[in-house]
């Protein structure tokens, strides 16, 4: 029998479909992962073609110049933004009824590592440490910014994913307006609180870790779970125990232990499903929201195992073919 299942922190709604579900194992890559060089002349992100690229707003480094080799990790401006540094605020309209403005914007890039072929799950955790070390300071840097509303970390892995480089980088983007889902998410939890006097999301992990069946990992810091109305297979969320609004409030010690949780799972998915595409996004508050206590910074993983298909666009109710139960004991047993 499939199961209607409702995400307490939007009230969406989500099928899973149960004669159409499929075991875990089932959902490994058939073919293994492609061996990629540790070097390539022609790739921008590689050391020693700094020149290719817009100069950097960050670099860990062992020493010389700006813009030259020897960093570890770096942060640059998106050569091919999605949107611009420069521009108005202004809101303008088209007779008087479609509403535009100039694409104001930040858009950056993190090229985690000078190895061209290493990826995120294999990493040193020293190296994970520094990436996440590296948001945080690009985070607070966006922040200042008077035009920036909102900022989204975020990372595509794999063709599936939508990634433009093989080499492994993530992304990071301050808007100039919230958009409208996110105002949803934040109006759900603004009820949930006005109702209970709780977050939504702090009383969804207090629910999980009684449970324990979507439980992936439960850290000193963090919790690893897969949330019970899941829309994808294997859906992921990364959640801090101790309440915060904003990403931006993560101290310096509790992002390297964040690091560590991050890598842990990335690497279970690599293990389990033969390194899949997925997408992980940060989901957290718009700036000046950062102090309340309604909402609780997450960071959610979707590996791309299936795709969305005409009942799910013109429905908004997503289709899961696997019970999050039955992941996360696949997971756990990694």
């Amino acid at each position: 029998m499939p199961q209607l299942r409702q995400d307490p922190t939007t009230k969406e709604w989500v099928i899973i479909a149960a004669e159409r579900s499929k075991r875990p194992h089932l959902f490994m890559k058939a073919e293994p992962p492609i061996e990629k060089p540790t070097y390539k002349e022609d790739c921008p992100f590689c050391p020693g073609n700094e020149h290719f690229t817009p100069h950097e707003t960050l670099a860990y480094r062992s020493g010389g110049p700006a813009n030259s080799k020897g960093w570890w990790v770096r942060t640059i401006p998106n050569k091919f933004p999605a949107l611009a540094a420069e521009g108005s605020l202004e809101r303008k309209e088209e007779k008087g009824f479609f509403r535009m403005m100039d694409g104001v914007g930040i858009h950056e890039v993190v090229i985690e590592s000078p190895i061209h072929n290493q990826i995120l799950p294999l990493m040193e955790d020293k190296q994970v440490e520094e990436i996440l070390l590296a948001y945080r300071e690009r985070y607070l840097a966006l922040r200042e910014d008077s035009r920036i509303k909102l900022i989204i970390i975020f990372k595509n892995h794999g063709e599936a994913a939508g990634t433009s480089l093989d080499h492994s980088h993530s992304q990071l983007v301050g808007t100039a307006v919230v958009p409208s889902n996110i105002r949803k998410k934040l109006e759900e939890a603004t009820r949930y609180y006005d109702d209970h006097g709780r977050c939504v999301y702090c009383d969804s992990i207090q629910e999980e870790l009684h449970s324990k069946k979507r439980l992936v990992m439960d850290t000193e810091k963090f919790v690893v779970l897969q949330p019970f109305a899941s829309r994808f297979p294997f859906e992921t969320w990364i959640i801090p125990k101790e309440h915060q609004a904003s990403f931006g409030l993560i101290s310096v010690e509790d992002s390297k232990k964040f690091a560590k949780v991050l890598k842990e799972t990335l690497f279970r998915l690599y293990s389990k499903l033969n390194d899949p595409a997925y997408n992980f996004v940060v989901h957290t508050s718009p700036i000046k929201d950062e102090q309340e206590d309604y909402y609780h910074w997450h960071l959610q993983i979707i590996p791309r195992l299936t795709t969305p298909a005409g009942f799910e666009m013109g429905s908004g109710i997503y289709i899961n073919v696997s019970f999050p139960e039955e992941t996360a004991q696949f997971l756990r047993d990694a």
